[in-house]
């Protein structure tokens, strides 16, 4: 008889072969269904309603209710799958109420001033740079840092851009965002326009060795990490005390980009 275990390994090359998920999608999934294994530890009845709705019990203790919502919506994934291949005849979720009142909290964005205040810092610190290569930095820091106020984009979508997504004559950046959705956006900001064009003019062989748009001083591709440790430095240096995360931008872009649309229509 087929264990948990392996059904688990089963279903994630399913999700990578026939769903082609992302990696941090089936990351996620493998670590959620990892924990629903270890709490099955030494129990016989692993896809039984009852120790579903234990180990939902059990999340709720542990996590904030975002949380719990996700790992629960990764199991319920796994059960479908089951029932979908006649593993089991029927998914425990079936007869399981799995609603709970989530708080309804506003997305943290930043204050328009330190925006602001943030993008003085970055111009400053290129003028004030002491080197070449201190100038490289700020130069593909910038055009990072612009592009991602300018479009809202994620910072894993700015990541992963190629030379061929973004065409300055166009001033347009085609996207591949969550799912493998295409989405293609529009620059309409002049200086964003002018910091990718520098960046570009400067760092084009890097680009060409690298293959993705964003490089590191190694020619390899920008990381998400090295984006919020840049994010962090800049904040420190421009005397920030509010803790930025790449995700406020996209909130701030939205939240900004709403009162623009406003004001406009009310003219």
């Amino acid at each position: 008889m087929n264990t948990l275990t392996n059904y688990i390994a089963e279903y994630m090359d399913y999700c990578e072969y026939r769903k082609r998920l992302d990696s941090k999608t089936r990351k996620a999934y493998k670590i959620d269904l990892g924990q629903y294994e270890c709490f099955c530890s030494g129990l016989s009845d692993v896809f039984s309603k009852n120790t579903v709705d234990r180990f939902i019990t059990d999340l709720h203790k542990r996590y904030k209710p975002k949380t719990v919502k996700r790992k629960i919506a990764s199991l319920k994934a796994f059960f479908h799958y089951l029932n979908y291949r006649e593993y089991l005849e029927e998914t425990p979720f079936a007869k399981l109420d799995i609603r709970f009142r989530e708080p309804k909290l506003l997305p943290k964005t930043i204050p328009f001033h330190l925006i602001q205040t943030f993008l003085c810092t970055l111009y400053t610190q290129k003028e004030q740079a002491k080197s070449e290569y201190e100038t490289r930095c700020c130069v593909r820091d910038i055009a990072v840092i612009e592009l991602l106020f300018a479009t809202g984009m994620r910072i894993s979508e700015l990541c992963s851009l190629k030379p061929a997504n973004i065409d300055l004559e166009s001033k347009t950046i085609l996207i591949y965002g969550k799912g493998s959705k295409e989405r293609i956006l529009q620059i309409g900001n002049g200086e964003v326009i002018a910091a990718l064009s520098l960046y570009q003019d400067i760092f084009r062989e890097d680009i060409s060795i690298c293959g993705y748009y964003f490089v590191n001083r190694r020619h390899n591709r920008l990381s998400d990490q090295s984006v919020r440790f840049m994010i962090n430095r800049y904040a420190e240096l421009a005397g920030i005390d509010q803790h930025l995360t790449p995700h406020m931008f996209r909130h701030s872009y939205a939240t900004i980009f709403d009162k623009f649309s406003s004001f406009q229509l009310n003219s």
